[in-house]
């Protein structure tokens, strides 16, 4: 039997995302062969020349073509990840697209558009649907019955990404943690909950620590060009929010940036009527992490650990590789990633507006008061 031929790939953007994580990915990778590298950046092309003096290096994606590839990741900023999908996707180019797919439900009726009218796949990163802890939590989840409540936590003690940057910049982030953190914490809920809407979304934001650099990420210190002495943005660095399933289910929901807590944390609990599912973990790369991933069975009173293999830290994103040529190969997978993400993108779209909606009314200061 003759062995598939490897992917044809692209990457599209070479900030820290696609330096860090997917260009080694996929060149250590016996399924994908990277033919090319796509950046408006002359300092980033250089930079990757130096460590991979083969690759072809190519300054926009119009030079880019559906004959030479068969895949483009994206890994873009965030306000460029629709703009830059739609135009690979139209030219016949099938996508990877880096969270968050999408900043507004109109986006993702444009990316819809785009890969009908490409006639190719768009395919949306979910990393933490792949770590091996989270997998194993949606196993236990089979047995807890109805899902009456999830709760969603990803808090830093200190992780501002690109402090002072584009991150931290509304109109080209689209947001702060809950778009960061919280678009991974939603994307979570899909293989508990299905492709729900909510009924009810109710949400707070507040930013205590983005104007300080002494609260960036210190592992990408390097990436950034502020000094963990400056910052500044325009973003939140906390959100929380509530939201409730047209069939009930309740949905508890925080991301944070930075905090006041010792650790990185994730904490995905899941309530269902028959018992208690308890992950205690943490997500990305921050060093600042949890000693181990702990997940937990709790049923009329009793606790039981449920054991967790060990696993190197983005290990996630390796083994969403290895599924990623059998996604763009099944005619099943068109439409999918767009279906999943508009429930995602259309609970932050309302956490925002009533984060909006909860800001409080400045109270004017009487003269001799």
């Amino acid at each position: 039997m003759t062995a598939a031929a490897p992917v044809r790939v692209a990457v599209v953007g070479l900030g820290w995302a696609g330096r860090s994580i997917w260009l080694p990915r996929l060149r250590e990778h016996p399924r994908f062969a990277v033919a090319a590298a796509v950046d408006p950046d002359p300092a980033a092309r250089a930079t990757v020349a130096a460590a991979h003096p083969d690759l072809e290096l190519l300054a926009d994606v119009a030079e880019l073509g559906p004959a030479r590839f068969d895949l483009a990741v994206v890994a873009v900023p965030n306000h460029r990840h629709a703009d830059i999908a739609e135009r690979l996707l139209t030219a016949g180019i099938p996508v990877f697209l880096e969270k968050p797919v999408c900043l507004s439900s109109a986006e993702a009726d444009r990316l819809a558009a785009a890969e009908r009218a490409g006639d190719v796949t768009l395919l949306a990163g979910s990393a933490a649907r792949y770590r091996a802890d989270v997998s194993r939590l949606y196993e236990v989840a089979t047995e807890l019955g109805a899902i009456r409540h999830v709760d969603l936590a990803w808090i830093r003690a200190r992780g501002i990404p690109d402090a002072g940057g584009w991150f931290t910049r509304r109109e080209q982030s689209g947001g702060g943690a809950l778009v960061d953190l919280g678009w991974h914490l939603l994307d979570t809920l899909t293989p508990l909950l299905g492709s729900v809407e909510f009924h009810q979304v109710v949400g707070t934001t507040s930013d205590d620590f983005v104007s300080d650099g002494a609260w960036a990420a210190s592992w990408r210190h390097g990436e950034q060009a502020a000094s963990p002495g400056g910052g500044g943005g325009d973003v939140e660095d906390t959100a929380r929010g509530f939201l409730v399933t047209e069939n009930g289910t309740s949905v508890s929901l925080r991301a944070s940036w930075a905090s006041h807590e010792a650790r990185d944390l994730t904490a995905i609990n899941v309530e269902g009527a028959a018992g208690t599912a308890s992950l205690r973990c943490t997500f990305g790369f921050g060093p600042n992490r949890q000693d181990r991933s702990v997940l937990s069975l709790t049923r009329a009173g009793q606790t039981t650990a449920v054991p967790l293999p060990d696993e190197p830290i983005g290990t996630e994103y390796r083994r969403q590789l290895d599924e990623l040529p059998a996604m763009l190969a099944d005619p099943a997978s068109r439409g999918r990633a767009i279906a999943e993400v508009r429930p995602t993108i259309a609970a932050i779209e309302r956490l925002y507006d009533s984060a909006r909606s909860h800001r409080p009314t400045p109270q004017l200061v009487r003269a001799g008061s």
